[in-house]
């Protein structure tokens, strides 16, 4: 199914030419389709080719998403301009009042630094607090994901003795969550980062499931319970 987002993003030439469907929001309002709303936290500083990877698999899902970007207004952004992030990045203030039926939160290259120490990170907290409210369900990738379990739980990152760099192979649990529907037992996943969240952490928290770990990474999947 289509993915509709702004006509004038640079990603929309990439993803046309790969035959991904890609739909402006002036066709769209001929179709009688409620689709899905999708906000993205865009940290990474490559914001063309994160937005491609993104875009490239949502595009690969029955489903009809509209999407918009996200971003930091307290950062000063050195490899892209500003009236790149003001023409196809909404900023905190803008979409604060409305409702999305998903979130995700990329990575970011900050993970040698405390959380506090991240400049946005104050508005990080705004985002991450406001979703509770705002947002049905979100998805935190590698340091958004750590930051989140920090900021919503209270858990720690902690440097590791080296950098985990490579294809690692982990497992899932004896009843796997619907997410990993499809999935083997085990499985390879990329891995690159320095630091990790303690298994033994995550446990402790009832409200929290490991989804997916391995000896060599730790965990690489968790979530909220769902009741």
């Amino acid at each position: 199914m289509p993915i509709k987002i702004d006509k004038k993003l640079p990603a929309v030439d990439i993803l046309r030419s790969e035959n991904i469907f890609v739909m402006d929001d002036e066709r769209a309002e001929h179709q009688d389709i409620r689709p899905l709303n999708i906000l993205i936290l865009n940290l990474m500083p490559q914001k063309t080719v994160t937005e491609t990877q993104l875009l490239r698999h949502l595009a690969n899902t029955p489903l009809q998403l509209r999407i918009e970007f996200l971003y930091m207004t307290s950062h000063t952004f050195k490899t892209t301009h500003t009236d790149y992030m003001e023409t196809f990045y909404k900023n905190f203030d803008e979409i604060k009042g409305r409702y999305f039926d998903g979130l995700i939160v990329t990575g970011a290259p900050v993970e040698h630094l405390p959380f506090e120490a991240v400049d946005y990170w104050e508005e990080f907290r705004q985002v991450i607090d406001w979703s509770k409210s705002h947002v049905y369900s979100t998805l935190h990738i590698y340091w958004g994901a750590q930051a989140a379990l920090y900021v919503r739980y209270g858990i720690a990152k902690h440097q590791m003795n080296r950098k985990l760099s490579g294809i690692y192979s982990q497992s899932t649990p004896e009843k796997p969550n619907l997410l990993f529907r499809g999935f083997d037992d085990e499985y390879a996943a990329p891995h690159s980062r320095y630091t990790e969240v303690l298994k033994e952490d995550i446990l402790n928290k009832s409200n929290l499931e490991i989804l997916a770990c391995g000896e060599e990474v730790g965990v690489s999947v968790a979530a909220s319970r769902v009741d």
